[in-house]
C-alpha cells in the first residue's frame, strides 16, 4: 500500500472517530444540533482534503 493510501486510511479512521464523538456528545446533551453539524462539517472537510490529495 502506498503512503497516500496510508494517509487516506488514517483520515478515514480519524473521521469515524470524530464523528462518533460528535454523535455521543449530542446524544448526551453536551452540544446542540448546530454545533454538532459544524463539527461534522469540519471533519468532512478534512476527509475530503485527504481524499483529493491522494
Amino acid at each position: 500500500m502506498s503512503d497516500d493510501g496510508d494517509d487516506l486510511d488514517a483520515a478515514v479512521a480519524q473521521f469515524l472517530s470524530g464523528a462518533d464523538t460528535v454523535y455521543e456528545d449530542y446524544e448526551r446533551g453536551y452540544t446542540d444540533a448546530d454545533a454538532a453539524l459544524h463539527v461534522l462539517e469540519s471533519h468532512l472537510d478534512d476527509l475530503r482534503e485527504a481524499y483529493e490529495n491522494e
